[in-house]
C-alpha cells in the first residue's frame, strides 16, 4: 500500500515518458504538486525494462547547506541515471546531491560514533563529526564536503536539480518547501520532479554492448588492497539484494531495532520480527 502510494505520481509520470519516448525517440515529463517519491532509481529501472535510458529526479525539504553558506536552502536533491547493458544487467546510478542522506546521520547519532569529515556542518556552518551538531541546527554539506575539497560541485548538482524540479517543474523550489520534521509539515509539500526516457536506438547500433563492454572494463581493474571488486553504479545494491534474500532479512544495527522497539510500544503495534 505504501509503495503505492508512494510511487503513484511518478508511475504514470516515467509511464507518459515512456510512451512518448517510443513515438519520438525521447519523452520528458515534469510533475508538481508532489510528494516523496519513493527510490529515485525506480523510475530509472522502468524505463531500463523497456530497453530505454531512464533519468529521474526530484527536489526535496531543504537539508543541504550551499558552499559558503551557514543555512539550509537545498535538499538532498536525488538524481538517477539508468541504461540498459546486456541481458538483466544495467547502469544504475542512484545518487543523493549532498555527501550523504540524512539518514546516516541519524544512524551515526544512534550508534554514538563520530561522523567522516565532510559529512555535514554546524549551526555556524563549519564542518562537523558530531551528529548532534547536524542535527540540532546544522546541515548537510554539499557531495565533495568543503569548499576545498570539491563541495561545490554537489552544491552545482543540487541547484541542476532544482533548476529541473522546482524552476522548470513550476512547483516550490529551495528554501521554501516546507522543513522536514516539524511543524511545517502540515503543509502541502508541492515537490517537483522530473522524468525523461531516451530511445539509445535512435542514435545507432550497439548501445548495450559497448556499455557492457564499459561497465565489464572497469570491473576487471584490479582492486586496491583490502577491497574485492571494483563496482560500477547499481552493483552495491545488486550485491545487498543477494545477501538479504540469502539472509532471509534485511541488517539493521541493534540500536536502531532497539529505537524501532520503543516506538512500537508506544504506537502499540507488533515489532519488527528479528532473525536470531
Amino acid at each position: 500500500w505504501y509503495q503505492r502510494r508512494v510511487r503513484a505520481v511518478g508511475k504514470y509520470c516515467m509511464n507518459l515518458a515512456i510512451r512518448k519516448c517510443k513515438q519520438a525517440g525521447v519523452g520528458v515529463v515534469t510533475a508538481k504538486g508532489s510528494n516523496h517519491y519513493g527510490i529515485a532509481g525506480f523510475y530509472g529501472l522502468m524505463a531500463r525494462n523497456e530497453g530505454l535510458i531512464g533519468i529521474s529526479m526530484t527536489n526535496t525539504s531543504p537539508l543541504q547547506v550551499p558552499t559558503r553558506a551557514n543555512v539550509c536552502t537545498l535538499g538532498t536533491n536525488p538524481l538517477s541515471v539508468v541504461a540498459p547493458g546486456e541481458g538483466e544487467d544495467c547502469y544504475a546510478l542512484d545518487m543523493a546531491t549532498t555527501t550523504v542522506a540524512l539518514g546516516k546521520i541519524e544512524v551515526a547519532r544512534r550508534k554514538g560514533e563520530e561522523m567522516p569529515p565532510g559529512w555535514g556542518c554546524d549551526p555556524q556552518g563549519l564542518e562537523a563529526t558530531d551528529p548532534n551538531d547536524v542535527l540540532n541546527g546544522g546541515g548537510l554539506f554539499p557531495l565533495g564536503g568543503t569548499e576545498i575539497s570539491g563541495g561545490y560541485k554537489g552544491y552545482g548538482l543540487a541547484l541542476m536539480v532544482e533548476l529541473f524540479c522546482g524552476i522548470l517543474a513550476g512547483a516550490t523550489w529551495g528554501p521554501h518547501i516546507r522543513k522536514w520534521q516539524t511543524v511545517e509539515e502540515s503543509r502541502v509539500a508541492d515537490l517537483g520532479q522530473f522524468f525523461m526516457a531516451l530511445d539509445p536506438s535512435v542514435f545507432g547500433e550497439g548501445f548495450t554492448s559497448r556499455l557492457q563492454d564499459l561497465m565489464d572494463y572497469h570491473r576487471a581493474l584490479q582492486p586496491i588492497a583490502g577491497q574485492d571488486s571494483v563496482l560500477v553504479p547499481g552493483d552495491p545494491e545488486r550485491q545487498h539484494e543477494a545477501t538479504c534474500l540469502k539472509s532471509g532479512g534485511i541488517p539493521y544495527h541493534e540500536a536502531l531495532i532497539r529505537d524501532m522497539g520503543i516506538l512500537a510500544k508506544k504506537m502499540n503495534v507488533d515489532p519488527l520480527k528479528t532473525l536470531d
